[in-house]
């Protein structure tokens, strides 16, 4: 049986500078579904996904994850959460392995993977490259292993910002996929791209947030 879960936003303001990005926004995920964040540049969608993950606090209003403000009990809330920015944050001297490895033993509050670093590396077709040093590798086989990172935890949820960036159309394709497997494991996926994703979420269509640009 599934456990479930729930994330809501209620309220929240976010302000960069002496500019206003958003305001009065509300949202809410449970387990098993997907939110796609939309807008403009400028209009807010990478600081709300700080917002929803902790990074920044918004100037009002709060988040919540199973009914506790995320706050209040942080270490409960990165148990169940992984999150991609638009920096993939590889070091270019180390191997995709070590820097997977890295990656889970400097979030050592998460819960335990449910893959190897070299079972998600080999899931996203980068066999050949788990002894190169990434800064031998393309934008594009950068960007797949920083998704094997999150590929590690299926359940929970994911914070994706444009998770396509760099991925050919066959890399794509896996993100989609990742995403697929992710929603049928009761997981929660939040993601904003500029690109349309094909998924195939059998239970409820993803829900779409649009933000607009304050003029």
């Amino acid at each position: 049986m599934i456990n479930q879960s729930v994330l809501e936003a209620s309220d929240l303001q976010c302000v960069r500078g002496q500019r206003r990005l958003f305001r009065d926004l509300h949202c809410r995920l449970e387990s098993g579904s997907i939110l796609q964040i939309r807008g403009e540049n400028g209009s807010g969608k990478t600081s709300l996904l700080e917002i929803l993950c902790g990074l920044r606090l918004p100037e009002c209003g709060e988040v919540r994850w199973n009914g506790v403000p995320i706050a209040d009990d942080r270490p409960e809330y990165y148990r169940s959460l992984a999150y991609l920015g638009h920096r993939d944050a590889l070091k270019g001297e180390l191997t995709p392995v070590e820097n997977l490895e890295a990656a889970a033993a400097v979030r050592a509050h998460a819960a335990r993977p449910n893959r190897s670093s070299r079972e998600a590396l080999h899931h996203l077709n980068l066999g050949d490259c788990l002894d190169l040093p990434c800064r031998m590798l393309s934008a594009g086989q950068r960007q797949r292993v920083a998704l094997a990172g999150i590929l590690r935890s299926v359940g929970g949820i994911w914070i994706l910002d444009e998770p396509a960036a760099a991925l050919d159309a066959a890399g794509i394709r896996l993100l989609e996929m990742m995403i697929d497997e992710q929603v049928a494991a009761g997981g929660m996926v939040v993601f904003t791209s500029h690109r349309e994703l094909a998924l195939d979420n059998r239970q409820r269509q993803p829900q779409q947030l649009h933000l607009q640009r304050f003029r």
